[in-house]
């Protein structure tokens, strides 16, 4: 068997919709092999998938791991004021300005914080949900191939609902809060199709050739 190297990111990631049809997704990690960074994901309405990160060795990382149009390394920075529920966030990568309000913890929230976190982040554990994910949850995986023979899983432990979001791209309204809907293209999953902030930590197994 191969050997292989095990990155793990802990952090949050966020997804929503807009009524112009762009679908956005953050990743904000607070503790990661590549430090602490935020990166963001973009689904035009046409399809054409943009990733927005602050240096090129996380944009290498983060390209060899999902599928992009088109790779962007830009100033990303994230700004939470408040608590966890009906804390706003405030986003700014490129052109990009993203605010959200995180609203109240939602029922599978309330599952996930219950189960054992050592259990939770074992790649035994995701195999498991990962059928149940695919059912109450369409388009939602949690493990999954990557780009470049890289296998990833993700351990969910928290789930908030996203009650308000404006984004402005180029200083153009993208329109209202929508569901994340078609399911964004970047990987093997989506984030779930109600806007919403998930707490997880992420693990990708690296073949050591890359």
């Amino acid at each position: 068997m191969p050997q292989t190297h095990r990155f793990r990111f802990v952090g949050h990631i966020a997804g929503v919709g807009t009524a112009s049809g762009t679908r956005l997704v953050l990743g904000s990690w607070v503790q990661s092999p590549l430090g602490a960074f935020a990166d963001v994901m973009v689904e035009r309405s046409d399809g054409t998938r943009i990733l927005l990160a602050p240096t090129a060795a996380i944009a290498d990382f983060v390209a060899k791991t999902y599928v992009f149009d088109e790779v962007r390394v830009v100033p990303v920075s994230v700004a939470l004021h408040g608590r966890r529920r009906h804390s706003r966030w405030q986003v700014s990568a490129g052109s990009l300005r993203w605010e959200f309000t995180v609203g109240g913890r939602t029922p599978m929230g309330y599952l996930l914080r219950a189960v054992p976190r050592r259990i939770g982040r074992s790649q035994t554990w995701a195999r498991l949900t990962d059928l149940a994910a695919r059912t109450v949850m369409p388009g939602v995986r949690t493990l999954g191939t990557a780009g470049n023979g890289r296998i990833e899983w993700y351990a969910a432990q928290d789930l908030h609902r996203i009650e308000q979001s404006s984004v402005q791209w180029d200083g153009v309204d993208l329109g209202a809060l929508s569901e994340v809907d078609p399911p964004p293209a970047f990987g093997f999953g989506s984030s779930p199709r109600v806007p919403s902030v998930t707490t997880l930590v992420s693990t990708v197994l690296v073949p050591e050739a890359h």
